[in-house]
C-alpha cells in the first residue's frame, strides 16, 4: 500500500476525494466562498448607499489659517453657499499653526468618510519643499476634490521707483543689480517665491527683505523704505486705487477684473508666467469616490451661483472649477514647480 493512501486514521494520510467526508468538505468550502462573496457584495452596496445619501450630517472644513484672515473670509463665503447647495452645514474649523501642518495632519489622519475636509491651497504645494520631514505625505494621504477659486499676485512699486511698465522696471533692475529691495512676509511664503521665480525668468538681481507679517512689508513699501513687492491683489487694491503705490503687472493668466488697465506678466514679455494663490478642497485618502464626486458636483453648483460669484469678485477672487483628475494633475504640477523654485533660490529645507 502506498504511503498516505488507504484506510486508517494515521497522520499524513490523504483521503481520496471520492469519500463522503471530502464531498462534505468541498460543499462546505463552496458554500463559505459563496457567503463571502455575498457578504462582500453587501458591504459594497451598503457603502454605495451611504455615499449616495452623503452628506447626512454637518461637514467640517479644516482651515490652516486664523479666523479673520483673507483666506478665512473666502472659505466662509464658499462654505455658506456649499451648505445651501448640498443641504447640510459646512462648518469652518480654524486650525492655524506650524505653517499649516497642524490642519493638514488633522485631515490626513481623519476618518475617510467625507465629514472632515481640508481647505487646501498653494501653501500645501510649497511646504513639502520647505520641510525635511512632514507627518504626512500630501500625495499619498490626501485626495484632491476640486479647486474653487484663485487670487492673482500683483507686482507693485513705490511711486519713486523708475519704470512705468514692467519692461521699464526690469530694465532698470538689470542696469542696477542689487539696488532694488523687495518685501515679503517671510522666507518660503508665496510673495517671496513669486519674486524668486520672476527673478529667474527676467534675469534680475533684487534683494529680499523678509518681514514677520505681510502688513509690515506693505507698510515699508508704502513709506518707500523698500522699493517693491509681489503680494495678493486684495491686500493691495485700496493702496493701488489710492495712488500710494503703482501696479506694474498681475500674475494671473488674464487681467484682473478689479484692475483692467494693468497687464499680466505674461503679456508684458514673459509668456507662460502665471502664479495664483488658489483655494481648493481636499479629503483624507481612501474617501469613497462617490463622496468625492458628490463634493465636486456641489462645488460646481456653488460656483455657478451668481451671488457667490459676486461675493468672490468683491474679495478679488476668481471662481475656478477644476475637479477630479484635472485638479490632481494641477496639484502635482504645483508640487514640482515650487520644489524647483525653492531649490533654485537656495532655500535650505528645515
Amino acid at each position: 500500500m502506498m504511503p498516505g493512501v488507504g484506510s486508517g486514521s494515521g497522520r499524513g494520510r490523504m483521503m481520496p476525494a471520492s469519500q463522503p467526508g471530502w464531498r462534505r468538505s468541498i460543499r462546505w468550502f463552496g458554500c463559505a466562498r459563496a457567503r463571502v462573496r455575498r457578504y462582500g457584495l453587501l458591504v459594497v452596496l451598503v457603502s454605495q448607499a451611504a455615499a449616495a445619501a452623503y452628506p447626512e450630517k454637518p461637514v467640517r472644513m479644516i482651515l490652516p489659517n486664523a479666523a479673520g484672515a483673507a483666506t478665512d473670509t473666502v472659505a466662509r463665503i464658499f462654505a455658506s453657499k456649499l451648505s445651501e447647495v448640498m443641504g447640510q452645514q459646512f462648518i469652518i474649523d480654524n486650525r492655524p499653526g506650524a505653517g499649516g501642518i497642524i490642519a493638514v495632519e488633522t485631515v490626513a489622519k481623519a476618518s475617510p468618510d467625507g465629514y472632515t475636509l481640508l481647505q487646501c491651497g498653494i501653501s500645501q504645494a510649497i511646504s513639502p519643499a520647505l520641510k525635511r520631514k512632514l507627518p504626512y505625505d500630501v500625495g499619498r494621504d490626501l485626495a484632491r476634490i476640486a479647486q474653487y477659486g484663485a487670487v492673482p499676485n500683483v507686482l507693485v512699486v513705490h511711486p519713486s521707483v523708475p519704470g512705468r511698465s514692467l519692461q521699464e522696471w526690469v530694465k532698470y533692475a538689470q542696469q542696477n543689480p542689487g539696488k532694488l529691495r523687495y518685501a515679503s512676509p517671510g522666507i518660503g511664503f508665496t510673495p517671496h517665491l513669486t519674486m524668486e521665480l520672476f527673478k529667474s525668468v527676467a534675469a534680475i538681481d533684487v534683494q529680499h527683505i523678509p518681514y514677520k507679517s505681510s502688513a509690515q512689508g506693505i507698510a515699508d513699501v508704502l513709506s518707500g523704505q523698500v522699493h517693491t513687492q509681489f503680494n495678493n491683489l486684495p491686500s493691495q487694491l485700496a493702496n493701488i486705487r489710492g495712488g500710494k503705490i503703482r501696479a506694474l503687472a498681475v500674475t494671473s493668466a488674464q487681467r484682473a477684473t478689479q484692475l483692467p488697465d494693468v497687464p499680466t506678466v505674461a503679456e508684458s514679455g514673459y509668456p507662460g508666467f502665471e502664479v495664483t494663490v488658489w483655494y481648493g478642497m481636499c479629503a483624507p485618502a481612501r474617501t469613497p469616490r462617490t463622496v468625492l464626486a458628490s463634493l465636486a458636483d456641489g462645488v460646481g453648483k456653488a460656483l455657478a451661483a451668481p451671488d457667490l460669484r459676486q461675493r468672490f469678485a468683491d474679495q478679488g477672487v476668481e471662481p475656478r472649477a477644476i475637479a477630479g483628475a484635472a485638479f490632481d494633475h494641477f496639484y502635482q504640477a504645483e508640487l514640482a514647480r515650487w520644489a524647483k523654485v525653492v531649490s533654485a533660490a537656495g532655500i535650505t529645507p528645515e
